[in-house]
């Protein structure tokens, strides 16, 4: 019997290659709208990104989810990616 491939995605904070369930998928909706997708399963452009502060502050700083989403994302929507990714667990530095 065949292994199960297992998917793999880029962090756009460390730029490595990990298994889709170590990663946090963050998407923009059809109609614009930015959010955490916990489930994998919303419709629009998804970026992944390591569910560590060190990450997402590399993200942040590097403008990499707006290149990501071809769009400009307000400190708003950037605060509450944080709080988000806080409540998830995403406090260690890995």
């Amino acid at each position: 019997m065949k292994p199960k491939k297992i998917p793999m995605r880029m962090c756009v904070g460390c730029d490595e290659m990990k298994p889709k369930k170590e990663l946090i998928r963050i998407v923009r909706s059809p109609e614009g709208e930015i959010s955490l997708d916990t489930t994998g399963k919303k419709s629009g452009k998804g970026a992944y990104i390591c569910a560590s502060r060190e990450c997402f502050e590399k993200a942040k700083k590097s403008r990499r989810l707006e290149k990501a989403f071809s769009c400009q994302i307000s400190q708003e929507i950037y605060a509450e990616l944080d709080k988000q990714l806080l409540l998830r667990g995403g406090n260690s530095d890995e």
